[in-house]
């Protein structure tokens, strides 16, 4: 769930028009970025940005006993920012927008796992499926790496930035270990068809939450045929919404 207050109407679609932000949830964000810095750090070290010297993004554990969550937060209130994703397979919907991402890859870090489940599905599209990049994995020399699996998190589960699914990692093939990215499709939810490959949101406002145990896991029962980015969510939105509750839960 992409939280930033003063956009907030557009970005929560179904949710927003039901009746808005989840009091809990704004109450989360707000707190968050009024800490300041992640307190009990599970893995820091990472950039959001190639061309940046601020390393201060942390994969955040304060709240992994009381809610079961991880989210990513930088030093000094930021957040993260949203940079495209268009790894997978990209078999329809394809509106050209990946076309100058020299980065993409054929398949994501979940591929066996989405394939898995025998619904002719062989691949997360980035059109299609609304992924988060998440964890960090890499062999070269002094990379800095996060598995969630680690603290609990499983292979495709829900994560909140509109809603969408953990779909991918950042391995080490560009120049520093990041975080901040989301497929095509969730980016497109939240800005519109103005990002693409190579142009993403650059503001370090995007608060991303992974939940962790197997009850945050979609499974068989998310549309992973769907037409569209839409009804994929669609399908996934019921667990989202249960799975927010967590958040804020004495």
């Amino acid at each position: 769930m992409f939280v930033k207050t003063s956009i907030l109407a557009s970005l929560l679609l179904t949710s927003v028009q039901a009746g808005g932000i989840p009091a809990n949830v704004r109450k989360f964000y707000d707190s968050v970025v009024a800490q300041g810095s992640c307190k009990k750090s599970l893995q820091s070290g990472f950039y959001d940005m190639v061309n940046s010297n601020d390393n201060s993004f942390t994969y955040c554990g304060d709240h992994l006993d009381d809610y079961g969550i991880i989210y990513l937060q930088g030093g000094n209130g930021k957040l993260a920012n949203m940079d495209i994703d268009c790894d997978g397979r990209i078999d329809r919907n394809d509106d050209g927008r990946c076309g100058n991402d020299h980065s993409t890859q054929s398949t994501t870090a979940m591929k066996r796992y989405v394939a898995a489940y025998k619904n002719s599905v062989a691949d997360l599209n980035p059109f299609v499926h609304d992924y988060v990049v998440f964890g960090n994995t890499g062999e070269k020399p002094g990379w800095i790496t996060f598995d969630p699996r680690e603290y609990g998190m499983e292979p495709l589960s829900l994560m909140a930035v509109i809603y969408g699914i953990w779909g991918d990692t950042n391995g080490d093939d560009g120049v520093n270990s990041r975080i901040g990215e989301a497929s095509v499709s969730i980016a497109t939810l939240c800005f519109g068809k103005g990002v693409d490959g190579e142009v993403g949101y650059d503001k370090e406002d995007v608060l991303y939450i992974g939940f962790t145990g197997s009850d945050a896991v979609p499974g068989a029962s998310a549309n992973w045929k769907a037409a569209n980015e839409n009804a994929f969510q669609s399908s996934i939105k019921s667990l989202g919404d249960k799975l927010i509750r967590r958040i804020g839960k004495a």
